[in-house]
């Protein structure tokens, strides 16, 4: 799996775990899985806290689930792939392709975590407006978790030996064999790293500060997970040939919004009501 000549790290583990026929269980599955899991458990214990039903997670988990999935595929195909997609919408929402006559079993290989957050935006709005929900009190709490998910999410990138990292010599570079001879930047480990130290900050926040502004935790992490994400591109190999000749490529342009959106939340102006029920 791993082997480590002329200073880099060589990776060659398969992306399946195991297959039977057509069908495969691939590492990404297993984290994205993993993601889901750990963000319900977490947020349950928010829910326990806070004196909130469970019966309101599971609801609002169908809805997350929902719309990280449709979110993150049309985020690709559109953000990404539109040339293509746009002659076979079909294959957006099927995990099929048509060729030569008959459909294939190939799997969603394609899901852009921008897309995804705009997809989970929509899931928690459609999800407060029928539960009447603060829509602020769902997004500080649940972005408690995104960053932890996020992080198994990239480290699913990493088995799959996707979004690589440009041509590296520092000491843990590694050779991607599944896609070429070069060592590169395991961008992927970086991004999981950064993620996961946002999550133990947003949550140490959380339980040790009571009185924060509505949309602060928010705001902080549409700046923080954005920002790295905005900076980690600076090491990666872009995704498709048309960003070749921009100055910023497509993820960083897309993190753009969510930043600012994040530096208007933390530092908007806020007054209280007295005896509000938040």
């Amino acid at each position: 799996m791993i082997d480590s000549i002329l200073g880099a790290i060589h990776w060659n583990t398969r992306p399946e775990i195991f297959s039977i026929g057509s069908f495969e269980v691939r590492y990404y599955t297993l984290c994205f899985l993993l993601a889901f899991i750990s963000s319900y458990v977490l947020m349950l214990r928010i829910f326990k806290r806070e004196n909130k039903p469970q019966e309101l997670l599971d609801q609002l988990s169908i809805y997350i689930f929902v719309g990280t999935l449709l979110g993150a595929r049309l985020g690709h195909c559109l953000f990404y792939e539109f040339d293509y997609y746009k002659d076979h919408p079909l294959e957006m929402i099927l995990p099929y392709t048509y060729v030569d006559g008959k459909f294939t079993l190939t799997g969603f290989h394609g899901l852009a975590s921008h897309g995804g957050a705009i997809g989970i935006l929509v899931g928690i709005f459609l999800f407060c407006r029928k539960t009447k929900t603060d829509f602020l009190w769902i997004a500080d709490r649940l972005v408690l978790v995104v960053p932890l998910a996020g992080a198994f999410v990239r480290i699913g990138n990493f088995f799959n030996s996707e979004i690589i990292g440009l041509p590296s010599d520092l000491p843990w570079a590694v050779v991607f064999e599944r896609v070429d001879t070069i060592a590169r930047h395991p961008a992927q480990l970086y991004e999981a790293i950064c993620y996961l130290l946002i999550f133990i900050l947003l949550w140490n926040i959380y339980h040790r500060k009571s009185l924060l502004k509505p949309g602060f935790l928010f705001g902080l992490f549409l700046i923080l997970l954005f920002g790295a994400r905005f900076v980690m591109e600076f090491l990666k190999e872009n995704q498709e040939a048309f960003e070749a000749g921009m100055a910023y490529n497509m993820g960083q342009l897309l993190s753009l919004p969510f930043v600012a959106a994040g530096i208007y939340l933390v530092f908007r102006p806020y007054q209280a009501l007295p005896n509000k029920n938040k």
